[in-house]
C-alpha cells in the first residue's frame, strides 16, 4: 500500500514539473550571441518562415526592430514582415501585408526595397483581381498601384515586371467595358453603348478586340446617321449637321482600324466600309504596321479547348494580353452616355427654336437607335432601357401593377360629396381625434395586464 503512495505521488510531480516546462514562454533572445545579436535573430526569423512559421518569424523580426532600431537589418527585418504576411496569404494576411509594405515605403522610400514592396503591394490586389464580368474593384486598385511604381520608381529593374502586370490588368478591364458595350449594343440601347466603348478605346489601345471595338463604334455611328435621315420633324440645317458628325465619326473609327491596327483583323472590313462610305482609304506607315504586328506576334495562341476550360477557372484570362507596348498611364477616361444625349438634344432644339419659335421639340421627337428619351439618357417609361449612371447602367422601370386606387369618375363623385357634406366630415374627424384621445377601457382578462 505504500509502495502506491509514494508511487502516485511520484506520478504526479512528473506530470507537474512536465506541465510547467510546456507552458513556459520562449524567450526570443535567449542564446543569441552577444557579438551580432541583431544577425542571429533575422536569421533565425528566416529560417522560420522557410519552414513556414510566420507567426514565431513575425516574433523575432519585431524583438529585433524593438531591441535593436540601429541595426542594418532594420530595413530588411520591416519589409520581412509584410512578406510574412504575404506568405501566409488569405484576405485578411493579404491587407495587413499592404499595411506594412506601405509603411516600409514611407519610412524608406530612398532604399532600392522600396519599389519591391510597391510592387508586392501591386501584386496583392492582382492576385484577388476576378473575371470581367465579376468585381472590378481589384483590378482597378492593380491598375493603379502598378502605375504608381512605374511613376514613382521608373529606374527600379522591376518596372518591366510592373509594366507586364498592367497590361494583362488593362486587358481584363478593357474586356469588361467591351462586354458591357455588347450587353446595351442588344438592347438597341446605342448611346450608352457608345459611351462605353469610346472610353475603352481611349483608355486600353493594347486590348485584343480594341479592332472590333472601332467597327462596332463605326457601325453605331452610320446607324444614327441613317435614323436621323428618315426624321421628317427636324429643321434641315439641323439635320445635315448632325448627319454629316455621325458619319465624319464613323469614317474616323474606321480609319484608326487601318492607321493604327493594320494587323489586326477587322483591317479589310473597315476599308470596305470606308469606300461604302465613298471616304479616301489611309495607308498606314510602316512603323504602325510594325507596331501592331508586334503586338500581335506577343500575343499567346489560345485554342478552342482552352477558352471552354476558362470557364471553369476562377482567375480571369491573360493570354491575350500584349506583351510588347506602353500600357496607358493615364486614368480611364469614362464617357458620359447623357452628355452625348444632351448633345443631340441641344443641337436639335437649338435649330428648332431658332427656325419654329413658338414650338419646343427635344429628343422625344427623335429615334436614332438610342432606347433614349427626351432628357439625357433616360428611355421611355416602361422601357426595358434605363441608366441609372452616367454611363448608362440600368434601372428598374417604375411599377405598372399598382392598385389603382382612384380614378377621374371617383375623383369627381368625392369632390362633390366633400362640397356637399363639409360640415359633417369636420365633425367626423374631430369625433375621431377625441376618440382617440381617450384611453380605452380593457375588457375580460386585459383588465388583469396592469399595462
Amino acid at each position: 500500500m505504500l509502495r502506491k503512495i509514494v508511487f502516485s505521488i511520484m506520478l504526479a510531480t512528473l506530470m507537474l514539473v512536465a506541465g510547467c516546462r510546456h507552458a513556459k514562454v520562449q524567450n526570443p533572445i535567449a542564446n543569441v550571441d552577444s557579438k551580432q545579436p541583431d544577425k542571429v535573430l533575422y536569421d533565425r526569423a528566416m529560417d522560420a518562415m522557410k519552414h513556414g512559421k510566420y507567426t514565431v518569424a513575425r516574433t523575432l523580426l519585431e524583438t529585433l526592430i524593438n531591441t535593436y532600431p540601429d541595426s542594418e537589418f532594420i530595413a530588411r527585418a520591416k519589409l520581412s514582415v509584410g512578406d510574412s504576411w504575404y506568405a501566409e496569404g488569405g484576405t485578411a494576411a493579404l491587407q495587413q501585408a499592404e499595411a506594412e509594405y506601405k509603411d516600409f515605403i514611407t519610412f524608406f522610400p530612398n532604399l532600392p526595397e522600396a519599389a519591391e514592396a510597391q510592387l508586392k503591394v501591386a501584386n496583392i490586389h492582382y492576385r484577388q483581381m476576378e473575371k470581367p464580368d465579376r468585381d472590378y474593384h481589384q483590378a482597378v486598385r492593380a491598375e493603379e498601384e502598378y502605375q504608381n511604381l512605374i511613376q514613382q520608381f521608373p529606374d527600379s529593374k522591376l518596372v518591366t515586371e510592373a509594366k507586364q502586370r498592367l497590361r494583362d490588368v488593362q486587358e481584363v478591364l478593357a474586356e469588361r467595358q467591351f462586354r458591357i458595350a455588347h450587353f446595351y449594343l442588344l438592347r438597341d440601347n446605342m448611346v450608352a453603348s457608345q459611351a462605353r466603348l469610346k472610353s475603352l478605346i481611349d483608355s486600353y489601345p493594347l486590348y485584343s478586340e480594341v479592332d472590333e471595338a472601332l467597327f462596332t463604334l463605326g457601325g453605331i455611328y452610320e446607324r444614327q446617321a441613317n435614323a436621323l435621315r428618315q426624321q421628317k420633324n427636324i429643321p434641315a440645317a439641323a439635320k445635315e449637321k448632325l448627319v454629316a458628325e455621325y458619319e465624319q465619326n464613323a469614317i474616323d473609327a474606321y480609319s484608326k482600324i487601318v492607321t493604327r491596327y493594320p494587323a489586326m483583323e477587322r483591317t479589310e472590313d473597315a476599308k470596305k466600309r470606308l469606300a461604302a462610305m465613298k471616304a479616301p482609304v489611309p495607308a498606314p506607315t510602316a512603323e504602325a504596321l510594325a507596331q501592331s504586328k508586334a503586338e500581335e506576334n506577343s500575343r499567346e495562341e489560345t485554342g478552342r479547348f482552352h477558352s471552354v476550360m476558362n470557364n471553369f477557372r476562377k482567375k480571369p484570362d491573360i493570354n491575350k494580353s500584349a506583351k510588347v507596348g506602353e500600357p496607358s498611364m493615364e486614368p480611364e477616361e469614362v464617357a458620359s452616355a447623357p452628355a452625348l444625349m444632351k448633345h443631340l438634344n441641344d443641337e436639335i432644339s437649338g435649330s428648332t427654336a431658332a427656325a419654329q419659335p413658338t414650338q419646343k421639340l427635344g429628343v422625344e421627337g427623335v429615334k436614332v437607335g438610342t432606347g433614349a428619351a427626351p432628357e439625357g439618357n433616360q428611355p421611355p417609361p416602361g422601357s426595358q432601357n434605363q441608366p441609372a449612371d452616367n454611363t448608362g447602367a440600368q434601372t428598374p422601370p417604375d411599377r405598372v401593377n399598382d392598385i389603382q386606387t382612384t380614378s377621374t369618375t371617383a375623383t369627381t363623385q368625392s369632390g362633390s360629396q366633400a362640397s356637399a357634406d363639409g360640415k359633417q366630415d369636420q365633425q367626423n374627424s374631430t369625433d375621431q381625434k377625441d376618440s382617440s384621445s381617450k384611453k380605452k377601457g380593457k375588457k375580460g382578462l386585459r383588465k388583469l395586464i396592469p399595462f
